[in-house]
């Protein structure tokens, strides 16, 4: 579906299936499509512009990308994670202790990768750019419009595109979902997320830290050396939007300060790369997943703070069993934009996106509260986790990758019959 530079653009295209947004979501589900054999173009804009983001890709997102052939391309550019320790720093009544966990508990040589969220876009979409069945447009969606037998879209460059099914991955405020009818309920969090990427002295030794707070966690997580600092890191720091403010005034060095207060001085001397970024932090579930052809995956079907590092694993594992519905619905002949094949999407991901939810949730609003009981909870939870091996490894490997069936795409090789079908 690739057009040449030299030919005029086309007023009108046809294809499989319609990808909303060309965030990290949009494009890997767009190339997962295309590696199947659907016809699919992708259209929205790709943000590549550094904002101090990155991305925790954990043991189920990296069978993902290898099974795309993905992942030779983007794992020059990320930092494992072998080991996560918990800090209590919320001052609470009864003491906490910290704790630690190693992915060798569990097997895995780590628990995933970390990579910049820009670079991430950036490599999947020169890879997208030159995928057979993938054609890229660089537009955001003027109009949908739904019909009996496929949904009719405009760009806002004035493509009109038919397409069997919308996949909507175009973040919180999804005009596709609107466009839809499928409402979303969203609540606020008396938090802001300020991120940043460090240079320091000392080695992070692919171990990534969580200060809880009484504001939420303060997290560091490994980054691969550049140019002349051997030693890096993201940062993840919840603040109330006052602290935001303040902070967001300071200049450099100042704020590495109290950087270095916050994190108790672990990492030495640390300077802060350029840019940094402040997001407000909220939380939003939808109604239902799936209409008549459309699906929706990553934010525009759930969002939550960036706690845990579940965001985007979440969204990959949408794109897994969508793209594996898809799959089994071509195969038997069906057609893939109903409301009936869909539904069997819907049901695969309900369990496991209002656990994410739900789990979030209740973890950020136990460290906001400074009631006894709660930190008597959270105390004996922890503790619990640390010193019980089997529920320890459990949960361990419930973080990477959950329980019950998982998708063809998320499997080892020789649990993969089937790994992708091509269109007969």
């Amino acid at each position: 579906m690739r057009s040449s530079s030299d030919e005029p653009a086309p007023s009108s295209l046809s294809c499989d299936i319609l990808v909303a947004g060309a965030g990290a979501a949009g494009l890997s589900v767009a190339l997962g499509l295309a590696k199947s054999g659907f016809s699919v173009i992708c259209a929205g804009l790709t943000q590549t512009r550094p904002n101090g983001r990155t991305v925790a890709l954990f043991e189920g997102s990296l069978r993902f990308y290898r099974a795309l052939d993905l992942w030779g391309a983007l794992q020059v550019h990320s930092a494992p994670l072998k080991e996560i320790r918990i800090i209590d720093a919320t001052g609470a009544r009864l003491p906490i202790n910290s704790i630690a966990f190693a992915s060798s508990e569990i097997g895995l040589p780590a628990f995933g990768e970390n990579i910049e969220n820009g670079v991430l876009v950036e490599r999947l979409a020169a890879i997208a750019a030159d995928t057979p069945n993938l054609a890229l447009h660089e537009s955001l969606l003027r109009d949908v419009t739904f019909h009996s037998d496929h949904v009719a879209a405009e760009t806002g460059r004035g493509l009109r595109i038919k397409a069997k099914l919308i996949v909507a991955a175009d973040g919180r405020g999804s005009p596709a979902r609107h466009k839809a009818g499928i409402g979303a309920r969203s609540w606020p969090y008396p938090q802001t997320a300020f991120t940043a990427f460090l240079a320091h002295e000392r080695p992070h030794r692919s171990v990534s830290t969580e200060y809880h707070t009484r504001f939420g966690p303060c997290t560091l997580v490994p980054l691969p050396p550049q140019n002349d600092h051997p030693h890096r890191s993201s940062l993840v720091w919840l603040m109330n939007a006052e602290q935001a403010k303040r902070r967001a005034t300071l200049a450099d060095e100042a704020l590495a300060c109290e950087i270095k207060e916050q994190i108790a001085h672990s990492l030495g001397q640390l300077t802060l790369e350029q840019p940094r970024g402040f997001f407000p932090m909220s939380g939003m579930r939808v109604s239902r997943l799936t209409g008549h052809r459309i699906a929706l995956i990553g934010e525009a079907a759930h969002v939550f703070p960036p706690l845990a590092a579940q965001g985007l694993n979440l969204s990959l594992r949408d794109s897994a069993s969508l793209i594996e519905c898809l799959e089994d619905a071509r195969a038997d002949g069906r057609d893939i934009g109903v409301s009936e094949v869909l539904a069997g999407y819907a049901r695969a991901r309900r369990s496991d996106i209002a656990l994410r939810t739900d789990g979030v949730d209740v973890l950020n609003r136990s460290l906001l509260s400074d009631l006894l009981p709660v930190d008597f909870l959270r105390g004996v939870g922890l503790a619990a986790f640390s010193a019980i091996g089997p529920l320890r490894r459990a949960i361990m490997r419930e973080g990477v990758l959950p329980h019950g069936p998982l998708p063809r795409l998320m499997r080892l090789p020789s649990d993969r019959p089937t790994l992708l079908r091509a269109a007969s």
